[in-house]
Protein backbone atom coordinates (compact mmCIF):
# COMPACT_ATOMS: atom_id res chain seq x y z
CA UNK A 1 0.00 0.00 0.00
CA UNK A 2 0.86 3.67 -0.33
CA UNK A 3 1.82 6.00 1.99
CA UNK A 4 -0.44 8.83 2.02
CA UNK A 5 0.80 11.85 0.44
CA UNK A 6 0.49 15.39 1.94
CA UNK A 7 -1.12 17.11 -1.31
CA UNK A 8 -3.11 20.03 -0.82
CA UNK A 9 -6.90 19.24 -0.83
CA UNK A 10 -9.43 20.94 -2.27
CA UNK A 11 -11.43 23.33 -0.17
CA UNK A 12 -14.10 21.44 1.48
CA UNK A 13 -17.83 23.00 2.60
CA UNK A 14 -16.69 22.64 6.18
CA UNK A 15 -13.95 25.50 5.18
CA UNK A 16 -16.05 28.13 4.46
CA UNK A 17 -18.67 30.43 6.62
CA UNK A 18 -22.47 30.11 5.13
CA UNK A 19 -23.24 33.30 3.26
CA UNK A 20 -26.12 34.70 1.86
CA UNK A 21 -25.19 34.22 -1.89
CA UNK A 22 -24.11 30.51 -1.61
CA UNK A 23 -27.85 29.79 0.12
CA UNK A 24 -29.14 32.11 -2.78
CA UNK A 25 -27.27 30.25 -5.24
CA UNK A 26 -28.18 26.79 -3.87
CA UNK A 27 -32.00 27.97 -3.47
CA UNK A 28 -31.66 28.92 -7.26
CA UNK A 29 -31.33 25.41 -8.38
CA UNK A 30 -33.83 24.07 -5.82
CA UNK A 31 -36.25 26.57 -6.65
CA UNK A 32 -35.75 25.59 -10.95
CA UNK A 33 -36.32 22.04 -10.19
CA UNK A 34 -39.63 22.34 -7.79
CA UNK A 35 -40.65 24.27 -10.54
CA UNK A 36 -40.19 21.85 -13.18
CA UNK A 37 -41.22 19.12 -11.41
CA UNK A 38 -44.35 20.08 -8.72
CA UNK A 39 -45.23 22.99 -11.26
CA UNK A 40 -44.99 20.75 -14.09
CA UNK A 41 -47.11 18.18 -12.56
CA UNK A 42 -49.65 20.61 -10.77
CA UNK A 43 -50.24 22.43 -14.20
CA UNK A 44 -50.61 19.10 -16.12
CA UNK A 45 -53.47 17.83 -13.76
CA UNK A 46 -55.07 21.30 -14.02
CA UNK A 47 -55.11 21.02 -17.79
CA UNK A 48 -56.64 17.84 -17.56
CA UNK A 49 -59.41 18.62 -15.65
CA UNK A 50 -60.42 21.42 -17.59
CA UNK A 51 -60.21 18.99 -20.63
CA UNK A 52 -62.28 15.64 -18.77
CA UNK A 53 -64.56 19.12 -17.39
CA UNK A 54 -67.45 18.14 -14.70
CA UNK A 55 -66.39 16.07 -11.80
CA UNK A 56 -62.78 15.76 -12.57
CA UNK A 57 -62.23 19.88 -12.13
CA UNK A 58 -64.13 19.95 -8.90
CA UNK A 59 -61.87 17.06 -7.84
CA UNK A 60 -58.80 19.19 -8.70
CA UNK A 61 -60.58 22.08 -7.09
CA UNK A 62 -60.94 20.86 -3.98
CA UNK A 63 -57.67 19.54 -3.78
CA UNK A 64 -55.74 22.30 -4.27
CA UNK A 65 -58.12 24.26 -2.17
CA UNK A 66 -57.36 21.93 0.92
CA UNK A 67 -54.34 22.81 3.27
CA UNK A 68 -51.67 20.09 1.51
CA UNK A 69 -52.99 21.46 -1.98
CA UNK A 70 -52.96 25.25 -0.52
CA UNK A 71 -48.92 24.67 0.93
CA UNK A 72 -48.04 23.59 -2.45
CA UNK A 73 -49.59 26.21 -4.37
CA UNK A 74 -47.85 28.84 -1.62
CA UNK A 75 -44.62 26.91 -1.96
CA UNK A 76 -45.00 27.10 -5.80
CA UNK A 77 -45.26 31.00 -5.55
CA UNK A 78 -42.06 31.38 -3.17
CA UNK A 79 -40.18 29.12 -5.42
CA UNK A 80 -41.16 31.33 -8.59
CA UNK A 81 -40.52 34.33 -7.14
CA UNK A 82 -37.82 33.63 -5.64
CA UNK A 83 -35.88 32.01 -9.31
CA UNK A 84 -36.68 34.98 -10.76
CA UNK A 85 -34.99 37.27 -8.93
CA UNK A 86 -32.75 35.33 -8.09
CA UNK A 87 -32.22 34.85 -11.83
CA UNK A 88 -32.16 38.70 -12.18
CA UNK A 89 -29.60 38.72 -9.50
CA UNK A 90 -27.65 35.96 -11.95
CA UNK A 91 -28.07 38.57 -14.85
CA UNK A 92 -26.76 41.51 -13.32
CA UNK A 93 -23.28 39.15 -11.85
CA UNK A 94 -23.01 38.23 -15.33
CA UNK A 95 -22.57 41.10 -16.87
CA UNK A 96 -19.67 42.03 -14.43
CA UNK A 97 -21.60 44.11 -11.52
CA UNK A 98 -22.11 43.48 -7.95
CA UNK A 99 -19.10 41.67 -7.08
CA UNK A 100 -18.20 43.47 -4.35
CA UNK A 101 -18.70 41.87 -0.88
CA UNK A 102 -21.37 43.84 0.37
CA UNK A 103 -23.37 44.36 -2.69
CA UNK A 104 -23.50 41.00 -3.00
CA UNK A 105 -24.50 39.92 0.06
CA UNK A 106 -27.22 42.63 0.18
CA UNK A 107 -28.74 41.24 -3.38
CA UNK A 108 -28.51 38.05 -1.92
CA UNK A 109 -30.36 39.22 1.03
CA UNK A 110 -32.61 41.23 -0.74
CA UNK A 111 -34.15 38.50 -3.22
CA UNK A 112 -34.92 36.27 -0.18
CA UNK A 113 -36.66 39.17 1.63
CA UNK A 114 -38.76 40.16 -1.59
CA UNK A 115 -39.70 36.75 -2.53
CA UNK A 116 -41.19 35.76 0.70
CA UNK A 117 -42.88 39.15 1.05
CA UNK A 118 -43.93 39.32 -2.46
CA UNK A 119 -45.79 35.90 -1.58
CA UNK A 120 -47.17 37.03 1.34
CA UNK A 121 -48.15 39.74 -0.28
CA UNK A 122 -49.87 37.53 -3.58
CA UNK A 123 -51.42 35.00 -0.61
CA UNK A 124 -53.01 37.80 1.23
CA UNK A 125 -54.54 39.04 -2.07
CA UNK A 126 -55.81 35.36 -3.11
CA UNK A 127 -57.68 34.93 0.04
CA UNK A 128 -58.89 38.62 0.68
CA UNK A 129 -56.96 39.56 3.60
CA UNK A 130 -55.66 42.93 1.52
Amino acid sequence: MNAPTSRPLSPHISIYRWQPHMIVSILHRATGAALTVAGLAVLTWWLIAIAAGGSTHADFVTAVTSIPGTIVLVGLTWSFIQHLLSGLRHLVLDMGAGYELKTNRFWAMMTMAVSAFATALIWAMIKGVL
